[in-house]
């Protein structure tokens, strides 16, 4: 009986597999492994692409980004030399603006000592003719007749 029961085993194993074969399973699984298999190389592909193209992209970014930090670097070096530029020429005004407020203030200073000056000139002239009446006044009072009687005694022998 055991061996009955093998043999028919064995027996239904052949039919088993000439079933399958005769179906063409083992055709469809080669088939559908093989399509797996290409969907999976199609996919290793296609993720070969992709990192390319993204290596590329991150290269290019890369440039831009360098590119940007220089010319970053030149829009500072240029503002850097306006400021400088600009500071030079805001002292250059500003020394030129005291050197015109100074001279101005120096042409005022000497001005005014011309003005007080001619003030104290034309004040000791107003002061010497004042003490030079003063003097003749006096000097008339006490000989005043004596010089009225010479004055007329040489437009006498002038006039004659």
């Amino acid at each position: 009986m055991e061996l009955d029961a093998t043999f028919w085993a064995f027996i239904g194993l052949v039919i088993f597999l000439a079933l399958i074969t005769y179906l063409g399973v083992p055709k469809k699984m080669t088939e559908a492994l093989d399509n797996k298999s290409k969907q999976i190389a199609d996919e290793l592909e296609e993720a070969k692409r992709l990192r390319e193209e993204a290596q590329a992209l991150l290269a290019e970014y890369e440039r831009k980004r360098k590119a940007a930090e220089d010319e970053a670097a030149e829009i500072v070096e240029a503002a850097k030399a306006e400021a400088d530029r600009m500071t030079d020429e805001a002292q250059k005004s500003l020394d030129d603006l005291i050197n015109r407020r100074t001279k101005a203030v120096e042409e005022k200073i000497a001005q005014a000592e011309a003005q007080a000056l001619a003030d104290v000139r034309a004040r000791s002239a107003d002061i010497a003719v004042e003490a030079a009446k003063i003097v003749l006044a006096e000097k008339m009072a006490e000989k005043g007749d004596a010089l009225i009687d010479a004055a007329i005694k040489d437009v006498s022998a002038n006039l004659n």
